[in-house]
């Protein structure tokens, strides 16, 4: 039994030394006691393995760095796996809201980047994303925007999870979503071809320099 759990300890620091931390937001909170206020600070952290897996905590200390700790210890607890497609982006468009925070999150081609501003970034660094489009709706508090997102991902739906539920294979589902793209980027090139054509070259008629005549009017005296 003690073998067990020592290996286990083991490969919980193994798995929490591969981990990325962000430091998301960290503030300065007060709580009334008896004799005054007492001060603190609050940090909230976002915690990843840059592969799929990631998670969030907060904590509250009367110093940053045990803060900071804490929320972090929290952020290992809870790990949510998120489906990635070629481990760079998600699959589909989704939104997510907690609160007065609305997200929408977008997939995106190869060489897009990471198009997010604030704790979506440091989301999107530690999951391992590599090209998505995030836009942000309504609050900015950070620690709303970060639960938006995860309840975003709480919605993203991998192709195995559709054939599991619907019955089919694989191939049958990515093959029609892969099917219907190259129909978007064919009805795209045809349009882009018909706006290219090009149109018809206009005539400007050109003015004739008429000739200055060199006797000018006389002038009349005023009376």
């Amino acid at each position: 039994m003690v073998q067990n759990t020592q290996n286990q300890r083991a490969e919980r620091e193994e798995r929490s030394s591969d981990l990325e931390e962000r430091l998301v937001s960290i503030r300065r909170v007060a709580k009334v006691v008896k004799g005054g206020r007492r001060f603190g600070f609050s940090a909230l952290v976002i915690v990843g393995d840059t592969k799929g897996r990631v998670g969030y905590g907060s904590g509250k200390a009367l110093e940053v760095m045990n803060a900071k700790q804490k929320a972090t210890d929290e952020g290992k607890k809870y790990l949510v796996r998120v489906p990635l497609r070629e481990g760079r982006t998600i699959h589909h468009d989704v939104k997510g809201h907690f609160g007065a925070a609305r997200v929408v999150l977008r997939a995106a081609p190869p060489g897009t980047g990471i198009i997010a501003g604030g704790p979506l970034r440091a989301v999107f660094e530690c999951l391992g994303i590599q090209d998505v489009v995030a836009k942000s709706i309504g609050t900015s508090n950070p620690h709303n925007m970060v639960k938006a997102c995860f309840d975003a991902f709480t919605n993203l739906s991998s192709p195995r999870s559709i054939a599991d539920k619907r019955g089919k294979k694989v191939g049958e589902i990515v093959g029609r979503r892969d099917g219907a793209q190259k129909e978007r980027q064919t009805e795209a090139k045809e349009e882009g071809v018909s706006s290219d054509r090009p149109a018809a070259k206009k005539t400007v008629a050109t003015k004739q320099n008429k000739p200055k005549s060199s006797a000018r009017a006389p002038k009349k005296n005023a009376d």
